[in-house]
């Protein structure tokens, strides 16, 4: 069955460099058409980080798939007009660099409001407009240092360096900030007005691992008042995912070919286990608590369940999850989820054939439709003309005096 995009119709103008513009990359997957206006000379994001295909930065395949860039020189009025006049037909503004940068141009949220009372307008940047660290420049992984993701790592020879981590500011603050987008949006064609909202990447940071913050703050509090779970006798555990690391039930082991994580943590769950596996003996001696207990620190086990595991392969022992019911799963890496049949079943790729590079799809299944695929990320200015032309209405002689003006750089 084939339908309308999720977001067809929705027109967003986005004035992007580098990481910021993911905020987009999603709606432009559910078909949102999104304008990047770039600078004469373009968005730097095709030189930065790696790898580089072909001349330009997997970044860039991957945060603009999909949009269209016009270059503006905001410097001259007459591009400060084609602006206004792209801004009059859309509904949301992304201002995804430094806090201001359109104002000084006169194209704010409260200048922009003035032609367009319904604009939703997001500006997303580092560190947020407030704070004392809202003027710092800073880069992706600032924001997982900050909130704590990303802790340093020394090498052989005492040397700090920054370790291998999920980068989580670039991503999340995409996903809370376009929740918020959508949301105003939709209040804009409700009430006929618009807003203005702003997102810090460090604050989207600390908001995703909320977990491990709020969990020091609970147990900051008197030890009578916030204490473990009932299956570690109310005790406290190291905070939150540090806890771990002293779980038997729940933990991961060596198979035969790699290893596997054993989630066994609910007494159904690990009575299962032992019955498939011919161990009931385990069940009898541990049998652990109704919910929630991971048999933390019993080294006898630990060493009973290692030796178990290296049995068989991590296939079989999913293979094993699935008819004795039992929680066992995987432990993949970036490397080779692409070759585990679940990724595979799930995951439709974007070929670089198409797409300049081998991408992911947009995750969410829509059940009986396809969205369909994003175009390539585009050079910078390759829909200039386009725009102007289909979005604006221009004719040829209105396309060459705003090029005689120098407002297209």
């Amino acid at each position: 069955m084939t339908q309308t995009a999720p977001l067809a119709g929705l027109r967003v103008i986005e004035s992007s460099i580098l990481g910021p513009a993911a905020i987009t990359t999603a709606l432009v997957d559910l078909g949102a058409e999104v304008i990047k206006v770039e600078t004469p000379a373009g968005d730097y994001i095709r030189e930065m980080t790696w790898p580089i295909i072909q001349g330009t930065s997997l970044m860039h395949y991957h945060l603009n798939r999909g949009k269209k860039s016009i270059t503006l020189n905001l410097k001259v009025e007459a591009a400060r007009e084609i602006y206004r006049e792209l801004v009059k037909g859309a509904e949301v503004v992304i201002e995804a660099s430094k806090p201001g940068a359109l104002a000084k141009y006169g194209l704010g949220y409260e200048d922009l409001r003035q032609i367009n009372p319904k604009i939703v307008f997001c500006t997303v940047s580092g560190y947020g407009m407030t704070g004392p660290y809202k003027d710092m420049p800073s880069h992706g992984i600032a924001y997982d240092t900050w909130s704590g993701a990303c802790t340093p790592a020394y090498d052989e020879e005492g040397f700090c360096y920054i370790p291998e981590h999920i980068g989580i500011g670039i991503n999340a603050a995409p996903l809370y900030g376009g929740l918020a987008v959508l949301a105003s949006v939709l209040r804009a064609r409700a009430t006929g007005q618009g807003c203005f909202m702003e997102l810090a990447q460090s604050d989207a940071a600390a908001a995703f691992d909320w977990y491990r913050s709020e969990s020091y703050m609970a147990y900051a509090r008197p030890e009578d008042i916030v204490t473990g779970n009932k299956a570690d006798g109310y005790a406290r555990r190291p905070v939150a995912t540090a806890g771990m690391r002293e779980g038997v039930r729940y933990q991961i082991y060596e198979s035969a070919d790699g290893h596997i994580l054993f989630m066994a943590s609910e007494q159904a769950f690990w009575k299962n286990f032992c019955t498939g596996v011919g161990r009931m003996d385990l069940f009898e001696k541990w049998p652990g608590s109704k919910y929630a207990d991971h048999a933390r620190g019993n080294r006898e086990l630990q060493a009973e369940l290692r030796t178990l595991f290296k049995t068989k392969t991590s296939q079989q022992w999913l293979q094993f999850s699935a008819e004795a019911n039992t929680p066992i799963a995987p432990v993949n890496t970036p490397q080779n989820i692409v070759d585990d049949p679940q990724f595979k079943a799930r995951f439709k790729l974007l070929p670089h054939t198409a797409h300049g590079a081998d991408m992911l799809e947009f995750p969410v299944h829509f059940i009986g439709e396809e969205l369909p695929a994003p175009a390539i990320a585009p050079t910078a200015g390759e829909h200039t003309a386009q725009i102007l032309r289909d979005v604006l209405g221009y004719d040829e002689q209105r396309c060459a005096t705003a090029k005689a003006t120098g407002a297209l750089g």
